[in-house]
């Protein structure tokens, strides 16, 4: 990426797994990260936090962006962080009757969280 001369990067992810968009979000990080780029977190908000459910189900000849972040996040140890006030409005909870209903490695946060990572980050890309 020509002049992507940044240090510590936050990402906003506000687009749903089924959206090209979040496909273009999880490149974005993998590009940075080659880059030599700190990426200090990903804020997931809106219908973004939809990436963080257990229950999406994909065909199988689809890009699992689930499995996608959840490993980004393992190997490069980037935090995930998951809306709480988004998530609870779309069903999405870490205290349900049959336990969580989120996927691993994903942080349930509030926007504050947010604020923090704008706060430490040299740039914020939302898509």
């Amino acid at each position: 990426m020509p002049g992507f001369n940044v240090n510590k990067l936050a990402v906003v992810v506000t687009t749903p797994p089924y959206s090209n968009l979040t496909i273009t979000a999880i490149d974005y990080v993998e590009t940075a990260l080659s880059l030599g780029v700190d990426v200090i977190g990903v804020f997931f908000y809106q219908d973004g936090v939809l990436n963080a459910s257990k229950h999406i189900s994909l065909p199988s000849d689809e890009f699992d962006v689930t499995q996608c972040w959840q490993q980004l996040s393992e190997d490069k140890n980037i935090p995930l962080h998951l809306c709480i006030s988004a998530a609870e409005k779309r069903g999405l909870s870490d205290e349900t009757e049959h336990g969580s209903n989120i996927a691993p490695f994903f942080t349930v946060s509030g926007l504050g969280e947010l604020v923090e990572l704008t706060t430490m980050a040299d740039r914020v890309v939302q898509l």
